[in-house]
This record gives C-alpha cells, structure tokens and sequence, in this order.
C-alpha cells in the first residue's frame, strides 16, 4: 500500500499572483457592463412648440412604449424597426361613449422637411371608429387609407409623423378618385371641409429620421408651424 501523499503547499508568493489574476480577470469582465451603461437609450422630448400638438391621445410602438412628443432613439436600431412594424396602439382615454371617429396620420415634412412638397403625405386613415373601441386602444372602423410605417427618405433631416383625432358627423366618409390614386401633397385640408370636420379632439406626434443617417436634431427642427398645420376653409 503505498505511502500516503502529503498535501501540496502553494508558495506564498504564488497565492498572491493567483489572487491577483483573479481579480484582473473580474475588473476585464465588468468592463463590457460599464461601457454599455455609459452610453445609455437616449429619449429625447420634442420642443415646447412641438408639445402644443400633443393633447390626449397616445401612441404605442413596440419595444417603445408611447411615443407621443418624442423622438425615436437612435439606439437598439430603433429607427430601422420602425419603419417594418405594423400599425401601432392608439388610445384616446377621453372619447365619449356613442360618438365615432376619425383618425388620420400623416407627415407634413414630405420629401423632406426644408421642401415639403408632398406635403401632407397620408400615412394612415380609419372612419367609424367607436369611442369605446379607441378608448381601449382598438382601432376598428372602415380603413380607408391602411397603415404605412414611417420611412422617411435618405439625407432628408428628422420628419414630424403626426396623429389626429376628430369626432365624426358625416355617416359617411369617403375619399375622392384622385385622393385614393396617391397618398402624397394629400389635401387634408378640403378633406377635413369637404366632411365638416372641426378641431382634433386629440392629437399627438412623434420624430425620426432615416436610420443611416446621424444627424443631431436641431434646435427648433420639426417645430409645429400653423403654415404646417391642416387648416379648414
């Protein structure tokens, strides 16, 4: 039977290198952590000229939460996601049992924002809408313009994609011949006369821009000028 082996004994000079590398190791794994919790999702509010239009209604995007006077983070690809999501959540807390609604998006800033000559590009268009459906958050009505995410052009600066509410008197909407053969330089202001369609009862917006580009949001950029604005005749 052979002889029982002594127990091996680490010089103490070894145990401090070991105890040593041990806790360089743990400083270079938390270092990735670090980094990421320096350069965090930045949420950016619109301007106070911007805030006007938001009142009473919210808008929900995946992963995002209400973008209601916000502009969509550069970070997690967000901006590319966007514009492949399908149509969002949009809850109007305050409308009214047995009323109906219209609602209507659309970006006024087509092709771009220093020459909107498409302007108003019609993104998303639904009648008869019941108040307790678009209370919850349910937008079920006649579509008559469906959904197109936002998907602002390349190099064309940050674009304003903005959601109105309106309360519906007309039992019947419908769009012209020549409104349904695009949906750019949309007219929404005949449209809102043609059907006699007063204020929004609510309304909100939100900003972004092409996901390849990188360009900082300047003071006052997308700002809501009534020459932007829907105007009834």
């Amino acid at each position: 039977m052979p002889a029982p082996r002594k127990p091996c004994k680490v010089p103490m000079g070894w145990t401090m290198r070991l105890a040593t590398a041990a806790l360089f190791l743990g400083l270079t794994m938390a270092v990735p952590g670090d980094e990421e919790d320096s350069d965090p999702c930045v949420y950016e509010a619109l301007s106070d000229s911007d805030a006007v239009l938001c009142k009473g209604l919210k808008v929900f995007y995946p992963e995002l939460g209400n973008l209601g006077c916000m502009v969509v983070p550069e970070c997690n690809n967000y901006r590319q996601k966007i514009t492949s999501w399908t149509e969002p959540i949009v809850k109007f807390p305050g409308a009214l049992d047995g009323a109906t609604y219209i609602l209507v998006m659309v970006d006024p800033d087509a092709p771009s924002r220093s020459s909107p000559k498409a302007q108003f590009w019609r993104h998303w268009l639904v009648t008869d809408i019941k108040g307790t459906d678009i209370r919850k958050g349910k937008i079920q009505g006649q579509e008559l313009s469906p959904y197109q995410p936002p998907s602002p052009p390349p190099k064309s600066g940050f674009h304003r994609y903005q959601f109105f509410v309106y309360l519906q008197q007309e039992k019947s909407i419908s769009l012209l011949p020549k409104e349904n053969k695009t949906r750019g330089s949309w007219k929404m202001d005949k449209f809102l006369s043609r059907f006699h369609l007063s204020e929004p009862e609510a309304s909100t917006q939100f900003m972004t821009q092409y996901y390849q580009d990188s360009q900082k949001l300047q003071p006052g950029e997308g700002s809501s000028e009534p020459k932007d604005k829907p105007k009834r005749r």
